[in-house]
């Protein structure tokens, strides 16, 4: 029966390829665990309006400008704000939020550009 060695008696390149291939299985599962939501800009309206999240759980938004303008996703409540370009794409995460509504918008249509998410 073969015992493990203490990595000190691991050559270093092969060392390299431990660590690499954890990084290689531990990514895909910690991205996993985040969900993904998805949110279409088109020039000045979002669709969905109201996206519902888990609270306390850090989420994903995947944000599509199907527009023929510029856009800036922002919200104030959540401190995140990202300009896309028209036919443009971002993700952005956004850190655990409580219980309640949390309103975001596109600052270049404000009037028409309304959002919110609701954690529960």
């Amino acid at each position: 029966m073969r015992a493990f060695l203490p990595m000190s008696q691991i050559p270093a390149y092969r060392q390299s390829l431990v660590l690499i291939f954890a990084a290689l299985v531990a990514v895909p599962a910690l991205a996993a665990e985040t969900p993904l939501f998805k949110l279409v800009a088109r020039d000045g309206v979002f669709e969905p309006t109201v996206i519902e999240v888990p609270a306390g759980k850090r989420v994903r938004l995947e944000i599509h400008n199907e527009g023929k303008t510029a856009m800036e996703f922002e919200s104030r409540d959540l401190k995140q704000e990202k300009i896309i370009p028209p036919g443009g794409k971002a993700t952005v995460t956004i850190g655990a939020m409580k219980a309640g509504e949390y309103r975001f918008f596109d600052e270049f249509h404000e009037k028409t550009g309304q959002g919110k998410f609701i954690a529960k």
